[in-house]
């Protein structure tokens, strides 16, 4: 089966700065896959080198097959983009916004699918609304409708979600978990790693233009050790022989730091010495976000207990 998107040993310079470096990835045709990394990673960078608005220093980019240099036309019919970046026409409409988009692909009478893109991204009652009459949210909506018009089946997502609202937020997973259901493939960049763990199935981790991690999510989890207690005490004080074990916690709470689940007998052993009633017990178990602070060296989000194993 053609892969949808193809990266074999690419290179990107910007004068002294090497924003890329020997950057290897490949993703099925069909997957939700995740591309993650703090700013200045590269992963901007590598979205426009797949899409052609930025040439390799070096190696190459394929999108369902077709080389993103030297059969262009073809890759850039394959693909949508949705850019970090709102840009828009001021002079048209929402609509003609869209018409325009699919005459750039060659398309006549597409009315039927931009409509149904409308309808699934709530702008259907500002259809005829002056793109510069918009709010941010709006003018968000339209991009990702813009990027849908040829129906590409391979869609990129850079940051689709900042800065919007929750509404749209739930609305536009709604729908690009369908379009995925119906055989797109999607490539996601979120600084909500949330939205990743609950929507793609792998990811891969840049760092300072390298990937560092290519994996199922899943695994990734899986390969924290530890866990962290959440006790609600009274009296509302720790006992000293706990302190060593003290996360950062919050208001009322606090937070243990446990290497594993053998820890937790002495924890209560601690607890009933000193006379302390448990209230509220939780165990808090590692996400996707543990994973990335840990890879990228903040040794984990929730505390020293999520390291990998």
């Amino acid at each position: 089966m053609t892969l949808a998107i193809e990266v074999k040993q690419l290179h990107k310079r910007f004068s002294n700065l090497q924003a890329l470096g020997c950057v290897d990835l490949e993703i099925e045709a069909g997957e939700f896959f995740a591309l993650l990394g703090p700013n200045g990673a590269g992963k901007t960078t590598l979205i426009n080198i797949i899409a052609g608005l930025t040439l390799p220093s070096s190696g190459s980019a394929r999108v369902m097959g077709y080389d993103v240099v030297a059969a262009y036309r073809q890759a850039r019919r394959m693909l949508g983009v949705v850019p970090q970046e709102l840009v828009f026409d001021p002079f048209f409409t929402v609509h003609e916004t869209l018409v325009i988009q699919s005459g750039y692909y060659g398309l006549k009478n597409n009315g039927r699918w931009i409509d149904e893109i409308l309808h699934h991204l709530d702008l259907t009652g500002r259809a005829g609304a002056n793109m510069r009459t918009l709010s941010g949210g709006m003018k968000r909506r339209v991009l990702v409708a813009q990027a849908l018009v040829h129906k590409p089946p391979v869609i990129v997502l850079d940051e689709p979600t900042a800065g919007v609202d929750v509404e749209l937020r739930q609305g536009l997973w709604r729908f690009m978990k369908q379009l995925n259901r119906d055989g797109h493939t999607i490539m996601l960049t979120t600084h909500y790693l949330d939205e990743a763990e609950a929507l793609c199935n792998r990811v891969a981790m840049l760092k300072q233009g390298h990937i560092v991690v290519l994996d199922s999510i899943r695994n990734l989890i899986n390969s924290l050790s530890g866990c962290l207690l959440r006790l609600r005490l009274v009296p509302d004080v720790l006992p000293p022989a706990l302190l060593p074990l003290a996360n950062s916690g919050e208001e009322g709470y606090h937070i243990l730091a446990l290497k594993d689940y053998s820890q937790l007998e002495g924890v209560m052993t601690a607890l009933r010495m000193a006379g302390t009633q448990v209230l509220e017990m939780g165990v808090l178990q590692p996400d996707l976000e543990d994973v990335f602070v840990t890879i990228m060296g903040g040794g984990g989000s929730k505390g020293p207990a999520t390291v990998l194993a």
